[in-house]
């Protein structure tokens, strides 16, 4: 079994689809757009992807990728980020004067660089890239940001683990395959849907929830592409009893301008250690 993921081998989407499908084989690939044409062409047999953070929020060109795309969401999984501070074999910290990673995992390691201002943080495409970026390059003053895994991937070292600001740090991945298929236990759903801008609209299908007691985990609203000032919403819900799902669905159809259901899966764990 194939299954992409955007980033290097190393990188948090890998350890995710590692907890997610161990026995299957990773396939990494440069954009968040070519994870999905990998599924939809049928180069990769499914895809993990990261939906939204605890601290940084959602992962916007995935929402809007889930849209545009056929593809349904299988499972879910929340992830532990653990930051680590990694350098070549050998380079001590005090050494160091730039610190390259993703600009959402420097930004969650603010604390980290107010203590050490002699370290200049400077942004990469990607946390395993960045491993990889300095152990290639043969960097001996620069260090990267990224998990022990990344460390681990490309025979660098890890010099301070826990670098993030605030512990209860959590990505929430989707594994998502072309075609839909329901688990055991499946008892989410996330679903997109617009509405006519009007006064009420977002009250009356927020409502087609609440009067079947319902309840809503999340609710998000992006731009809907080509329509200047118009949204679209992305719901996640607990289904509860099956027949009420249904019904709500149902009705929010009769009020909105269009439903897709994106996904209907087993909820993940609360908590998870990386």
């Amino acid at each position: 079994m194939k299954v992409a993921i955007q980033g290097e081998p190393g990188s948090f989407s890998h350890a995710a689809a590692r907890r997610m499908l161990p026995t299957a084989k990773i396939v990494p690939v440069a954009m968040s757009a070519d994870v999905f044409d990998r599924v939809i062409s049928g180069a990769a047999d499914a895809a993990v992807i990261p939906i939204e953070n605890s601290l940084a929020g959602p992962v916007i060109d995935h929402y809007d990728l889930l849209l545009a795309n056929n593809v349904f969401v299988q499972r879910e999984s929340r992830l532990r980020i653990e930051h680590c501070l990694i350098t070549s074999p050998g380079v001590k910290q005090a050494g160091v004067r730039r610190v390259f990673s993703h600009p959402v995992a420097l930004a969650q390691c603010r604390d980290f660089f107010r203590k050490n201002p002699g370290m200049e943080p400077v942004p990469f495409y990607d946390t395993a890239g960045s491993v990889k970026h300095i152990m290639r390059d043969g960097l001996r003053d620069a260090a990267a940001i990224a998990s022990e895994h990344a460390a681990r991937e490309y025979g660098a070292h890890v010099l301070q683990r826990g670098l993030e600001d605030d512990k209860q740090n959590f990505t929430r991945f989707f594994l998502i395959r072309k075609t839909q298929r329901l688990l055991p236990g499946a008892n989410k759903t996330s679903i997109a849907f617009a509405l006519k801008n009007q006064p009420g609209a977002l009250f009356r299908a927020l409502s087609v929830f609440a009067l079947r007691d319902i309840d809503l985990s999340k609710i998000e609203s992006r731009p809907l592409r080509g329509r200047p000032w118009e949204y679209v919403f992305y719901v996640d819900f607990r289904r509860g009893r099956e027949q009420a799902a249904e019904n709500a669905l149902r009705h929010l159809g009769e009020v909105a301008e269009f439903v897709k259901v994106l996904g209907v899966y087993p909820e993940a764990e609360r908590e998870s250690k990386q």
